[in-house]
């Protein structure tokens, strides 16, 4: 796999914007849970979309619920979330 250099760039910028400190092991720390954490926000997002999309299609709560692991006023917030945006 190769990756062009404005690609290299911007993650060698994403690790330097955590890391804090002359300490490698803890610069190196929060570069992972920096990045983690950015990741981890994007799966949510596209969680969320996935849940309003199940629920638009007729999908219920409860299934919602039961397939996401999470509880009913969690998707119900979630869903609720849709018809904000509008």
């Amino acid at each position: 796999m190769s990756y062009s250099e404005a690609e290299v760039s911007a993650a060698i910028a994403r690790m330097v914007k955590y890391r804090s400190g002359l300490d490698y092991e803890v610069s190196t720390a929060l570069a992972v849970v920096g990045l983690s954490a950015e990741r981890a926000d994007k799966e949510i997002a596209i969680r969320d979309d996935m849940i309003r999309a199940a629920h638009r299609a007729g999908a219920s709560l409860r299934q919602i619920a039961e397939a996401s692991g999470l509880g009913r006023k969690t998707v119900t917030a979630i869903v609720e979330t849709d018809s904000l945006r509008t």
